[in-house]
């Protein structure tokens, strides 16, 4: 695996672990997709870090498990917004 992508693994895991960021922000955050993202701290980061992707994989789990109530949220506030107009 080529230099930059096991440093840009690591610096993604960090952010998510230090900013409990979901992979969407994470991508956005690095100008990157998401699929990459998730390829790096899924993947390529047990084989670079498997301590850091365990941590990482516990955010991961934590924002999986709340991501039907986001997208509930979400979807309020768009016809809170839609209704004011």
């Amino acid at each position: 695996m080529k230099d930059y992508i096991e440093e840009r693994a690591t610096t993604i895991a960090n952010y998510i672990i230090e900013n409990n960021a979901t992979v969407r922000q994470t991508a956005r955050q690095f100008g990157i997709s998401k699929s990459t993202v998730h390829k790096d701290v899924t993947d390529r980061l047990g084989t670079i870090n498997p301590t850091l992707a365990r941590q990482v994989r516990i955010v991961l789990d934590v924002n999986k498990s709340e991501r039907h109530i986001r997208g509930g949220l979400a979807t309020r506030e768009k016809y809170l917004h839609a209704g004011a107009k």
